[in-house]
């Protein structure tokens, strides 16, 4: 999903500021991590209503999109199970 992200003066390299989602805009409490891929950037933000974004800073075009949403509080989805699974 496309975005629009407001960054600090050196742009993306400080990381995103706030950013506009649907009809909502969205202050940047914490950058959480941040990652390089070969064509584009990563962030790992929470947001001031306590929810986690990842956002890819596309550089070829200078275009930010949504990647993930957490909702804060939600307990996600297990990778483990407690027996092994037979998939026949």
């Amino acid at each position: 999903m496309r975005i629009r992200v407001e960054c600090g003066a050196a742009k993306s390299a400080d990381g995103p500021l706030r950013f506009v989602l649907g009809d909502f805009t969205i202050e940047v409490d914490d950058l959480l991590d941040r990652w390089y891929g070969d064509d584009a950037d990563y962030f790992r933000v929470r947001g001031g209503d306590g929810h986690l974004y990842v956002l890819k800073h596309l550089r070829n075009g200078d275009a930010w999109e949504l990647t993930s949403f957490t909702r804060h509080g939600s307990r996600g989805t297990s990778v483990g199970t407690r027996t092994p699974r037979v998939l026949h």
